[in-house]
């Protein structure tokens, strides 16, 4: 199998075309996929009793989110099979459907206080649907992306894709804020909260209308032209031949989870549970997403150049020091905004992490592998890490920057290995 435009020295104005709309849409997608989180106190109060605990409202709300996470794998292993079989373009435009429906459905829950135990009972359904839309989602787009683009160029790509997503978290960041800002406590309560969700549903819509635009990638449809597709089914053809590369890919989004879900999603919570405010937690957060953002672009075009291993040995060190000398402070009272944006500068380790995990299956089972690692890995490392570090804090507040740390740890073998594999296969910049 050929990849395309393989000696292309650039990207082309499709290419860039392609890049922008797929960003786009990933950015509203995950925007309904993470507001949630941002209204995780709010939620908590309205959709369980008054009178439980606060620390375990707060594990019970971030149980709920975390079931998106464990709804993920059959979610994405169903979408990456039909995506191996019948393009990717397809799955590309069912993962937007799956999650704007359910994101507006949640800004129509009635509450606890409505109709008791069922309330969160439907919050949780309806986060189970969002993450089997996600599960799609990640994986698909990666290697949509990344398919459009000559392998030379793959790390930008999935960089340029990652900072759409992270758009999308950035967006949800903002509207809370605005939301915030605009209603008193009173009035959230009683109908602010609806709004973000209303409008995510809105946003689902609109992500459909751009993806209609995009073509099919030029890799699966060689393949199809030249009926090359997967005779078998395609994840068993993985779980069979690609055990390494499986495993490799499972490695890699456990440290994907940290640096997103810690530092990103969960901090603004975390900072206001050592007396920052909301309104400055959030302001932090958002200029760590655009520090984020930006560190994804960098990174990506780093690691085309020099590779990819090398360069995400050097974002995971980045991510550990950044992140204890940040987290430390806020500890201390001396919580700043800006040596947050150099945390969330550490996440552009998300550019490197997919284009490393999808160069190791064939293309013909590319969507599979991909998703099937990815999806199984954050089920298990994204599902608990919210719950697990919540209990955990209520004995060792410094839990979060201990679990951080030892990610980094963890990323920089990760990059060690792969600079040694690149090296040894003579393709420093192909991974």
């Amino acid at each position: 199998m050929t990849e395309n435009t393989a000696s292309a020295p650039g990207l082309s104005r499709q290419q860039l075309k392609t890049l922008t709309l797929a960003a786009l849409g990933g950015a509203l997608e995950f925007y309904d996929f993470v507001i949630f989180v941002f209204f995780a106190t709010t939620m908590g109060a309205l959709f369980f009793p008054a009178d439980t605990p606060q620390w375990l409202t707060l594990v019970q709300t971030f149980g709920i989110f975390a079931a998106g996470y464990l709804a993920r794998p059959l979610g994405g292993v169903l979408m990456a099979h039909f995506g191996d079989l019948s393009g990717r373009k397809r799955m590309f435009m069912l993962s937007i459907l799956l999650m704007a429906v359910p994101t507006l459905l949640m800004g129509l829950l009635p509450t606890y206080a409505q109709i008791g135990m069922a309330a969160p009972l439907l919050l949780l359904l309806l986060r189970i649907m969002q993450g089997a839309a996600i599960g799609g989602e990640a994986p698909g787009a990666w290697v949509f992306v990344s398919e459009h683009v000559s392998p030379r160029h793959r790390n930008l790509a999935c960089g340029a894709l990652s900072l759409g997503l992270l758009a999308g978290i950035l967006i949800g960041s903002l509207v809370a804020r605005a939301v915030n800002a605009a209603f008193d406590d009173a009035q959230l309560l009683a109908w602010g909260w609806r709004i973000p969700f209303i409008v995510g549903g809105v946003f689902g819509l609109l992500a459909l209308h751009v993806r209609r635009q995009l073509h099919e990638t030029p890799v699966f449809a060689d393949m199809q032209a030249r009926r090359a597709l997967s005779a078998e089914l395609p994840l068993k053809a993985v779980v069979r031949d690609h055990l390494g590369a499986v495993l490799l890919g499972m490695l890699l989004t456990w440290l994907l989870t940290a640096a997103v879900v810690v530092t990103i999603l969960m901090m603004p919570t975390f900072l206001q549970g050592m007396g920052v405010s909301r309104d400055a937690a959030l302001a932090g957060n958002a200029l760590a997403v655009l520090a984020a953002m930006a560190a994804n672009l960098l990174a990506g075009a780093l690691a085309d150049r020099f590779g990819a291993g090398r360069v995400l040995a050097l974002w995971s060190l980045l991510l550990g020091v950044a992140f204890w000398w940040f987290y430390r402070e806020a500890q201390a009272g001396a919580y700043s905004q800006w040596h947050y944006a150099l945390a969330g500068s550490a996440v552009g380790l998300t550019a490197m992490i997919p284009a490393i995990a999808l160069s190791g299956f064939p293309a013909r089972v590319r969507f599979s592998g991909l998703s099937f690692s990815y999806n199984v890995a954050y089920a298990i490392a994204g599902g608990l890490t919210p719950v697990l570090l919540s209990l955990a804090m209520k004995d060792n507040p410094a839990a979060p920057m201990q679990y951080i740390v030892a990610m980094s740890a963890l990323g920089m073998a990760l990059g060690g290995y792969v600079a040694v594999r690149q090296e040894r296969a003579g393709a420093p910049s192909a991974a």
